[in-house]
């Protein structure tokens, strides 16, 4: 990107457990929590907002635009 180029790419995205099981309270919402700010630090993305439900997952986040906005959930996601 040239010197004088700004970018705000800002995205909403979701995350849902499988079956929409509640198992994202307490420590493991926490670890959670954890990995997806190292994550999203390691991609050069910033959150700017997140919230951590038991069974679902919101993040307003920062991708740069050298990041496909379809590729970029793919490094937060947990299998």
């Amino acid at each position: 990107m040239g010197s004088h180029t700004v970018w705000d790419c800002k995205y909403h995205l979701i995350w849902v457990t499988k079956y929409r099981y509640a198992m994202l309270g307490g420590d493991v919402g926490e670890r959670c929590r954890e990995l997806l700010r190292e994550t999203a630090r390691a991609h050069e993305m910033v959150v700017h907002a997140g919230s951590i439900n038991r069974d679902h997952v919101h993040m307003l986040v920062s991708i740069p635009p050298h990041l496909s906005v379809s590729r970029a959930p793919e490094g937060t996601q947990f299998t």
